[in-house]
């Protein structure tokens, strides 16, 4: 598809759901004054904005000029991972304003704190007690009523969803998954040209995420056949477009493939596909400092290649290596590696396959490259056993040692 911008166009991002809805052909200020007040008729509005968007590029400061008047509070920046002290603070901001808009501009983290904040606003939630609560007794709270915009300058997909991530500050890093109701966002904000201003490793390792999500969900014993096409258009738009980006950081079909290509993936998962040790794993590997999609670059290979070893899920992942072989340019980059003589992918797994995809893009493929040694293994197998898709692996994990051989395929 080609990406032009002039005409704005306003679309359910799924056809089974309600929100959000995607906007596209606009840039992203002009865009968000349009809907802002067309759209979800809003007159007050915080703006959360990334802080690297905020020191290297004008983008924060283009968004309030634009919305003007309606902006009653602007928070620049979060540590990645969405650290529930931060929450609570910009919860504690936000309240006395009265928004009736939040719109985050930058990456993840951002978008889980504002989709956790405006649970939070719509309950007079401000401590971390009252935190505890929302996270064991969601159902019995009040519904959202601030509106999030979402305008995602990366491609991790949490925008796409109202389940949200945040790291506990109690000392243990772990990430607790908070369960809103499905509110927010409402509406997310497409403009490739913003990503460019992301850093590339950024860009590339939260595609790799969204891979990440179509993989587990192809290789489940537990996916169906909505989630399983889902899944398969989406790693069939997400893998070459990705690697086109790698080889052009200017190519702006590409990105906006791409980021189509998020939305085939999340609503793989949305379909009740549940996940495996990848993103269990991952998500525990995030507090000690990782990239949400780094976690993926590193752990989704290792994981295939675990759940191979013990015979877990064969056919599975022999269909998945099917799926990414009906793309001529991973064909290309097999051949360069194993060679053009008849019969030499056979012989290559899926995770070999992964592993070229990721190291073609120039990911990192081992703890060791993410800074995290020998001495950290311990508590990070311990945290995954916590994780709710670490037992919905193609074969339940259920012991240390069974994270222990996962994470010794990729300490160095």
């Amino acid at each position: 598809m080609t990406f032009t911008y002039g005409t704005d166009h306003l679309e359910p991002a799924f056809q089974d759901r309600p929100v959000p809805n995607i906007a596209y052909g606009l840039h992203f200020d002009e865009a968000a004054v349009h809907h802002v007040e067309k759209t979800l008729k809003a007159k007050r509005v915080y703006i959360i904005a990334s802080n690297s968007l905020s020191k290297n590029t004008d983008a924060p400061k283009r968004l309030q000029r634009a919305l003007g008047e309606k902006v009653v509070g602007v928070r620049i920046g979060m540590t990645p991972h969405t650290h529930w002290n931060q929450v609570r603070e910009i919860a504690l901001d936000a309240a006395p304003k009265n928004p009736d808009c939040i719109i985050t501009l930058g990456a993840g983290s951002l978008t889980d704190a504002a989709k956790l904040i405006c649970w939070m606003l719509a309950n007079d939630i401000t401590t971390v007690e009252g935190m505890e609560k929302l996270a064991s007794e969601g159902q019995n709270f009040k519904d959202p009523v601030v509106q999030h915009v979402a305008i995602p300058t990366s491609l991790s997909g949490g925008e796409y969803q109202a389940i949200a991530g945040a790291t506990r500050d109690d000392g243990t890093d772990r990430k607790q998954l908070f369960t809103p109701p499905e509110k927010n966002p409402c509406l997310v904000i497409l403009d490739p040209e913003l990503t460019t201003t992301t850093p590339e490793r950024i860009w590339l390792s939260t595609g790799v995420r969204a891979v990440d999500h179509c993989v587990e969900t192809l290789c489940s014993l537990r996916s169906n056949d909505r989630g399983d096409a889902e899944a398969e258009k989406g790693l069939l738009r997400l893998v070459p477009a990705l690697i086109r980006t790698h080889q052009d950081s200017k190519d702006l079909d590409a990105r906006f493939e791409t980021m189509r290509g998020v939305i085939e993936a999340m609503s793989a998962v949305s379909s009740g596909v549940p996940l495996g040790a990848s993103h269990a794993i991952g998500h525990q590997l995030g507090p000690m400092g990782v990239g949400h999609g780094e976690t993926s670059c590193i752990m989704l290979p290792a994981v295939c290649k675990w759940n191979e070893k013990v015979g877990a899920n064969v056919e599975k992942q022999a269909y998945t290596k099917k799926v990414l072989l009906k793309s001529p340019i991973v064909v290309d980059l097999l051949k360069a590696k194993y060679g053009k003589e008849a019969g030499a992918l056979e012989k290559v797994d899926l995770g070999d396959i992964l592993d070229v995809i990721f190291r073609e893009m120039g990911m990192p493929r081992t703890l060791k490259d993410v800074g995290v040694g020998k001495d950290k293994l311990d508590a990070l197998a311990t945290n995954s056993l916590t994780d709710h898709w670490i037992k919905t692996n193609a074969k339940p994990i259920t012991e240390k040692e069974q994270v222990m051989e996962i994470l010794q395929m990729v300490v160095e």
